[in-house]
């Protein structure tokens, strides 16, 4: 049997990499699957891509938007089962060339935006339910440039811990995955050239165990064993980082 059979998801950032291949994983699962995009272009693309999953324009950034969109698919669907926060951007820059948009843009996505989804999704979500948080291993390294993107998912990291103490005598579990470097989009959004973005990535996968980067679908099979497997795990972090920042 399928492992989410009747349960309603919803996934922010989820019409590309790890939110895309979650919501095709969570589909083939048995899920109704709500994914949201802040892009309408990318909106258009994705909704020709992800078939069967109602594709929606959202942005995490949005407060009101939020809260609207967790309203919406109660109406529509009854409840949220499951709600995989996993819309977020980078910005990678020194110290000396960081700006208050940079910093701004990334709080407002990557911090509060995940917790107000979360807190109005919340409101729709029965007991057993679940929510899974998308951080990174950034949170946990030292790596220069990225002072303003390592300090938003370190918020995101703690989110998983109090949430998960706050929402437990709900029956509501809390959780986060931190994926390494993974084979996403999110690079050619980060600002940096394609010389860069190479580099970065010959770089980092010199030092990540496993010697490759990760793939989306690699990440989505561990946020499928959070919501529907794990159901004695609650604020939990799981690291999939090829052993980075681990080993």
């Amino acid at each position: 049997m399928a492992k989410l059979t009747g349960k309603v998801a919803l996934i922010t950032g989820g019409t590309t990499g790890i939110g895309a291949a979650t919501a095709r994983l969570f589909k083939n699962e048995g899920a109704t699957v709500v994914a949201t995009g802040a892009n309408p272009a990318g909106l258009v693309k994705a909704q020709a891509e992800l078939e069967g999953i109602e594709v929606v324009l959202s942005d995490q950034a949005d407060a009101a938007a939020s809260k609207k969109l967790a309203e919406d698919v109660a109406a529509r669907h009854g409840r949220i089962d499951v709600l995989f926060v996993n819309a977020g951007v980078a910005a990678f820059s020194p110290l000396d060339q960081l700006t208050e948009q940079d910093f701004d843009r990334q709080f407002d996505i990557n911090v509060s935006g995940a917790l107000f989804v979360a807190k109005a999704a919340t409101r729709h979500i029965p007991p057993g339910g679940s929510i899974i948080f998308t951080a990174s291993t950034a949170a946990s390294s030292g790596m220069p440039d990225t002072s303003v993107y390592s300090a938003t998912k370190a918020a995101v990291r703690s989110f998983g811990r109090t949430l998960g103490a706050e929402l437990a005598p709900k029956g509501i579990r809390v959780n986060v995955v931190s994926p390494g470097p993974i084979e996403t989009p999110i690079f050619g959004k980060s600002g940096l050239s394609i010389e860069q973005i190479e580099g970065f990535k010959t770089g980092i996968t010199a030092s990540v165990p496993l010697q490759r980067m990760g793939q989306a679908e690699e990440i989505a099979a561990i946020v499928l064993f959070l919501a529907a497997d794990a159901t004695f795990v609650t604020g939990e972090e799981i690291v999939a980082g090829g052993g980075l920042v681990v080993i």
